[in-house]
């Protein structure tokens, strides 16, 4: 079963998202996906993953980080202006509220199991979920897909001009668009410098955390998804690198159906997931 949502972040700013049930959703742990940088709830195979995990017995949820520039339900980049004012500590906010909502019990109807609650993220959405878990007692375990260490993807010369212009466009390569990002991404980043190490973060873990990456992840390099499992160190932490998989794991958007390594990468995180909250 699958039912959309909308709650209001701390900051007054709509969180769309979909809750997917098992058949039998009571006492069912509770999964939420992250999407990464120019991503979103919808991306590729997202909800292809979340049916998934309900199948397999989860309640999953996917949603929107609320200044991706997603407006809605379209599944198109119509709010640049809200893309512009995106940051990292927006985005920890955003999933810190999908989780209070959770766990208050305000937004999954069904009586799932809010004791057991994991955070998988994808790129940047595995940065963010490592961070958040570190930071939440009521995480029990965390994934990281093709996950960086590193939130700072830019250059020094890149960033003086930034911060010369006040402003900086990136090209989404899928839809051609100019996305502007203001430089409070910037000053963000340098003032959360502590907070935002994610090796850092990752052995601050008192929860597992699953590493899985693509071996000819270019977007990404598997170094630092190593770096990161490395640095985790609680029982049940684990590295699963894909072969011959890309940042992606041969996912398009739109969806044309799973690949045998997104697959894979989905049903070994589901059995980890299992092992680890019983």
């Amino acid at each position: 079963m699958q039912k959309q949502f909308i709650i209001l972040n701390r900051h007054r700013d709509r969180i769309f998202g979909d809750i997917h049930l098992p058949e039998n959703p009571e006492n069912a742990p509770v999964v939420i996906i992250c999407h990464g940088f120019k991503g979103f709830k919808g991306w590729g195979g997202f909800p292809w993953a979340a049916e998934h995990f309900a199948l397999k017995g989860f309640a999953a949820i996917r949603f929107n980080f609320s200044l991706n520039g997603v407006e809605e339900e379209f599944g198109e980049f119509t709010a640049l202006d809200r893309f512009a004012r995106n940051t990292i500590s927006r985005e920890l906010d955003d999933l810190a509220d999908v989780v209070d909502a959770i766990h208050e019990g305000n937004l999954i109807e069904a009586d799932v199991d809010r004791s057991r609650i994991a955070v998988i993220g994808h790129s940047l959405g595995g940065g963010v979920a490592i961070v958040h878990a570190s930071e939440d007692t009521r995480v029990r375990a965390a994934a990281a897909w093709a996950g960086v260490a590193d939130f700072d993807r830019w250059g020094k010369k890149t960033k003086e001009q930034w911060r010369r212009e006040g402003r900086m466009e990136i090209q989404n390569a899928r839809t051609g668009q100019l996305m502007p990002m203001d430089v409070r991404m910037l000053d963000d980043l340098e003032a959360n410098a502590a907070r935002f190490d994610i090796p850092a973060a990752a052995a601050r873990l008192t929860v597992p955390l699953l590493v899985v990456h693509g071996e000819q992840d270019v977007s990404v390099p598997i170094t630092e998804g190593e770096q990161n499992a490395k640095s985790a160190e609680v029982k049940g932490s684990a590295i699963i690198r894909i072969p011959n998989a890309d940042h992606t794991f041969g996912v398009k958007h739109p969806f044309e159906g799973p690949t045998a390594a997104f697959r894979t990468v989905v049903e070994k995180t589901s059995a980890w997931l299992w092992k680890v909250l019983s």
